[in-house]
């Protein structure tokens, strides 16, 4: 479609000018000898040219009257009585350019043009944003299940609040659909929303991705770059697996979430920040607490507002809309005209135990479609796995004889680390602890060194 602009110029000959000039390069043009002429038309324009001297209403007050009725057009200023100072107040009231008199036809274009571009950016952004929003809509995260509905309904009164929000629940629940459902249905929603992996940074890497460093910090720190908390401020940043973070770490983040300030690497300036934050995590803090991996004041100040997810195996009702919503969405995708799932296959999905909760129901779906030959997913396409089978215990040495609880424990943590060779991290996912769970053992063993 052809792209309409409102030339404002009470100078006529100019005003032909640049309407011939513009229709030439197809456009299509309105005229206006006024402001008052110019804005009874100007709601259909998609850029507005308007001369800064008009008779009555000037360029700049023509300018608020069009923020006030449409306020996503572009308007570029013409003024034959240019300065610096004549263009910063034209760019502050919301001019997006400006053109001094006399300018050549080339000029002109150039600005158009480059105006109009920034224009359809920043359309592109905004229905990228509105799209992106409408995924986090309750519509689109499924849960008939009562507790779901509780946990949508402390959603809608926590998202409007600056509160910090500490997500639990276990791995593939949803907690990063809930975090950013929380953000979408802020005041922030038109902010940044920052997601931070905890266990993704290595440790030693952790303060420098989070809070930024400066130049020369450390051998390789050629230049300045800020951190994750300064990319996300005044939106919100989602910290996932807070469980993992070091207690170095902790110590910054209680100040970040009390005095909303902090440091960068390498600096002793003090920055200010408003962000708001959202932590999830998998495991539980309150045992971590007692172990004194994770700091008691850093706890409660991340626990303001609680919501526990409960795993998939708890709201069996979820879990036949789930399936048959990632079918509608995976089908497509894999090329595949399958639209429905059979009773049979259906019970089976629910009576099964999904360690890996709604991930999990997911990838089955997805590796159904693909095997499946006929026209719905029969009991036949859905591959399981086999739960562990548990070797059967006596009443009678299930320790090892001669030993306690105590020496048990360290003797399995030796093992793991002879078959770690010595490697705590992955010593730690051996033993399914975090390496701050492993550390705090050792530190009790009297091996941490």
């Amino acid at each position: 479609m052809k792209k309409r602009i409102l030339v404002v110029e009470d100078e006529e000959k100019l005003r032909r000018v640049i309407e011939l000039q513009l229709t030439a390069a197809g456009f299509d043009v309105d005229k206006a000898a006024t402001a008052e002429e110019g804005i009874k038309i100007v709601d259909r324009a998609d850029l507005v040219l308007s001369d800064l001297r008009l008779p009555r209403m000037n360029g700049l007050q023509f300018l608020s009257q069009i923020r006030l009725q449409n306020a996503q057009v572009p308007v570029v200023m013409m003024t034959a009585y240019g300065s610096v100072e004549t263009a910063v107040e034209s760019m502050k009231a919301g001019a997006t350019d400006f053109l001094l008199k006399p300018f050549s036809l080339d000029h002109l274009m150039q600005v158009v043009n480059k105006a109009l571009e920034v224009r359809d950016l920043r359309d592109e952004n905004r229905k990228l944003k509105e799209e992106l929003g409408r995924r986090y809509e309750y519509d689109n995260i499924i849960g008939r299940s009562e507790a779901m509905q509780e946990i949508f309904a402390t959603v809608e009164r926590v998202a409007p609040s600056r509160a910090t929000v500490l997500l639990a629940g276990e791995s593939g629940v949803g907690k990063d659909l809930i975090a950013r459902a929380i953000h979408f249905r802020s005041p922030r929603r038109d902010r940044p929303l920052v997601k931070i992996n905890c266990t993704a940074i290595p440790e030693n890497l952790m303060e420098s991705e989070l809070f930024g460093y400066e130049k020369g910090a450390f051998t390789g720190a050629v230049g300045s770059k800020p951190g994750k908390f300064e990319q996300a401020d005044t939106g919100t940043v989602f910290l996932d697996e807070i469980g993992d973070v070091p207690a170095v770490i902790q110590v910054k983040l209680l100040r970040i979430l009390q005095e909303r300030e902090f440091e960068r690497l390498g600096s002793n300036v003090t920055r200010h920040i408003d962000v708001r934050v959202i932590a999830a995590t998998n495991q539980d803090l309150r045992a971590a607490l007692e172990q004194g991996t994770f700091r008691e004041d850093l706890y409660y100040r991340l626990n303001v507002v609680p919501i526990n997810i409960p795993p998939l195996r708890e709201r069996k009702q979820d879990i036949s809309f789930l399936a048959n919503h990632f079918l509608r969405k995976l089908a497509p995708d894999a090329g595949r005209e399958i639209d429905s799932i059979s009773d049979a296959a259906m019970e089976k999905l629910v009576n099964y135990h999904w360690p890996g909760n709604v991930r999990e129901l997911e990838n089955v779906i997805e590796r159904a479609l693909i095997l499946c030959r006929g026209q719905q997913l029969e009991p036949e396409d859905i591959k399981l796995e086999t739960a562990p089978s548990r070797r059967p215990q006596t009443d009678q040495h299930f320790l090892p004889e001669g030993m306690t609880l105590d020496q048990y424990e360290q003797e399995i943590i030796r093992e793991a680390l002879r078959r770690a060779d010595g490697n705590k991290s992955q010593a730690a996912r051996l033993l399914g602890l975090t390496r701050n769970a492993l550390r705090y053992r050792l530190t009790q063993m009297g091996l941490e060194a």
